[in-house]
């Protein structure tokens, strides 16, 4: 298994990976509609011999608050296929993203997700830092981690994601 950025040609083994993982049509579409609009800061790919069993995406976020705009970046969707989940794929590549990410210098990663899941990576309850997300997502699914130490000192707000993520239904 490598875990390497996404290639031309990977595209539409994404999709199929997208569309199976959630059973639907709407995250697929929203990693091309985010590929479409060059909103990709960093998209992962599971391989195994050549074949695409796992997406990750990792795309800006700003976060907002009365006094203050930053950047950072959102992970997900996360998909595997159905036939290779729970054998470690989504760990690997979420653990990949990371290291890329900080190797990037960026500080801070906001996921929607399971808390039991994500905590594992060093997620954390966004809302105990002063963050929440405009989705409103369940208390305790809204998690943050701080890729680069200190990134998120003294900082507060609302996380507003791509436009793209306003379609998922």
């Amino acid at each position: 298994m490598i875990f390497r950025t996404e290639r031309p040609h990977d595209v539409d083994a994404i999709h199929a990976v997208e569309r199976g993982a959630f059973g639907r049509e709407a995250e697929a579409d929203l990693v091309d509609q985010i590929r479409a609009s060059s909103g990709i800061t960093l998209s992962l790919v599971a391989a195994d011999d050549d074949e695409i069993v796992g997406h990750v995406l990792f795309s800006p976020v700003t976060i907002r608050s009365e006094r203050d705009e930053f950047r950072a970046l959102g992970m997900g969707p996360v998909a595997v296929r159905p036939d290779r989940q729970k054998q470690g794929v989504g760990s690997g590549m979420i653990r990949a993203g990371l290291d890329r990410l900080r190797q990037q210098g960026n500080g801070i990663l906001v996921v929607e997700g399971h808390p039991a899941y994500y905590a594992r990576f060093g997620f954390r309850d966004a809302g105990r830092y002063g963050l929440s997300c405009e989705f409103s997502p369940p208390p305790g699914c809204f998690m943050v981690l701080e890729l680069r130490a200190g990134a998120l000192a003294g900082r507060t707000g609302t996380a507003y994601y791509l436009p793209e993520f306003q379609r998922v239904g």
